[in-house]
């Protein structure tokens, strides 16, 4: 615990003493039992990611820039690794105001608000030019306006989770044909669930706080994530096999909660979107430096490193109608947001 945060738990023996001095009408227990400058607003910002990922790093940050820029008048306390419950859980809770600012991604926002899930589009992103032309443009502004539909706040732009590869314990996945059968778990997201199906996978969705062990008991064989997570969450020794498929990119979205956000004041507010943005773009560059060095990592851990063939995957799906799905699941005008900026789909 800092000083700063020390000294918020009561008044210092000077300022009683002067108080005394100045004829203070109080009783010294009234005065102290009263912290001194404490914060007006204190709130919870709750993440599902390990403390050492890149989120939370960026995230504390952000709220000691917040703290002091509004000289303490607002305090955040930052939960990360699901303490305050899992994904799912910790959605109901932003949305009922049980915690004030959440970080989550858009395989699982999708489940609240469907459109979300359009950035997780199967084999759309050839590479990070592509995703932030459409992130911090016309597609991104789509999806924030329909994710504050559902009353919540987005609170900055787009944060990266990073393109998702697959990892398995029983044999290593280069093509379409490999994950056939293939009991992968992936995020209580629909988006995930139909392209693994697509490719003839068995997908199994399980909240994220469960992933560790549920490949350790082999409750499934594989699973798919960032490499930043894949390293962080230390899934490498319970997985042998990683394949660089980059089948999806996906988001973090910083989520508020309207009416707590709305009650701070709104020089207040304006501190908390610029701390915000500026931490989503570092969290950025965090997560591309990440994923250079969490590949090279995992390699060093033994885990067996596999290029995959992503033409039999994209072969895969357009002989179904996959792409024809979701065009119609979006609608016209949300999918050419997203082909303006990836090129023909399907």
């Amino acid at each position: 615990m800092t000083n700063e945060e020390n000294a918020k738990k009561g008044i210092t023996r000077r300022q009683v003493l002067k108080m005394g001095a100045a004829g203070a009408a109080l009783p010294l227990f009234s005065i102290m039992t009263r912290p001194a400058n404490a914060a007006e607003f204190t709130y919870k910002f709750a993440t599902g990611q390990d403390p050492s990922h890149p989120v939370n790093k960026r995230a504390q940050e952000a709220i000691d820039r917040i703290r002091n820029a509004t000289g303490g008048r607002l305090e955040i306390k930052l939960f990360p690794a699901n303490q305050l419950g899992s994904d799912t859980d910790l959605m109901s809770q932003i949305r009922n105001g049980g915690v004030e600012f959440f970080n989550q991604a858009s395989v699982v926002l999708s489940t609240l608000v469907p459109a979300a899930g359009i950035v997780n589009t199967g084999f759309a992103f050839h590479d990070y030019q592509e995703v932030w032309k459409a992130m911090d443009g016309p597609l991104g502004a789509y999806v924030r306006a329909q994710i504050e539909k559902v009353g919540l706040l987005t609170m900055s732009k787009p944060w990266d989770n990073g393109f998702r590869q697959i990892t398995t314990s029983t044999k290593p996945v280069k093509t379409a044909a490999d994950l056939k059968g293939l009991k992968l778990r992936v995020p209580a997201a629909p988006m995930l669930t139909s392209l693994f199906s697509a490719l003839g996978a068995s997908p199994t969705p399980i909240n994220f706080n469960e992933v560790y062990s549920s490949l350790q008991t082999k409750l499934v064989e594989g699973q798919e994530n960032p490499l930043a997570i894949i390293s962080t969450a230390r899934l490498y020794e319970v997985q042998k096999f990683c394949t660089i498929s980059n089948h999806v990119w996906d988001a973090y979205w910083i989520l508020g909660n309207r009416r707590a956000f709305e009650r701070l004041p709104k020089d207040i507010q304006e501190i908390v979107r610029r701390e915000l943005d500026k931490a989503a773009t570092d969290e950025r560059a965090d997560i591309a430096a990440l994923s250079g060095f969490a590949r090279n990592d995992l390699k060093g851990k033994g885990v067996q490193i596999i290029e995959a063939d992503k033409n039999s995957f994209k072969e895969a799906l357009a002989k179904g109608s996959f792409y024809k799905d979701l065009r119609a699941k979006f609608g016209d005008d949300a999918w050419k947001l997203l082909q303006n900026s990836v090129g023909s789909l399907g």
